[in-house]
């Protein structure tokens, strides 16, 4: 099983960031609005990868830095991949909060990075 966490980040924008250990790094999607409830679809915005270290952190990013704004851990956990593929992520959240299986689906048809994140079981 790998590691993920979901962190509420108070930036611009409040926001919740989404992160999958994979190969050795944190693969990372902000969720705009709020995190999705059975049925619902929330888009998912990819950003760049994040080093595992990350996924522990909680804190004030400084005023001028990228993200700026108030970071805390809103759930973390474990997961198990069940299908990784280039526009389909099918996985099993083990979290405090989140538990079931989600679904990351590309949407090809917008920017290259937009997703839609939801809850499928």
């Amino acid at each position: 099983m790998n590691r993920f966490v979901i962190q509420e980040h108070y930036a611009r924008r409040h926001h919740y960031d989404l992160r999958l250990e994979k190969d050795g790094v944190l693969k990372s999607w902000a969720i705009p609005k709020s995190l999705p409830l059975p049925g619902e679809k929330r888009l998912a915005i990819q950003v760049e990868d994040h080093p595992l270290d990350y996924i522990g952190f909680e804190g004030i990013i400084p005023q001028g830095e990228y993200g700026a704004g108030t970071v805390t851990i809103w759930d973390q956990g474990e997961y198990e991949p069940v299908e990784w593929g280039k526009d389909k992520i099918l996985f099993v959240l083990h979290g405090k909060r989140l538990r079931g299986k989600y679904a990351l689906i590309h949407l090809k048809k917008t920017t290259s990075s937009h997703w839609l994140f939801m809850k499928i079981e």
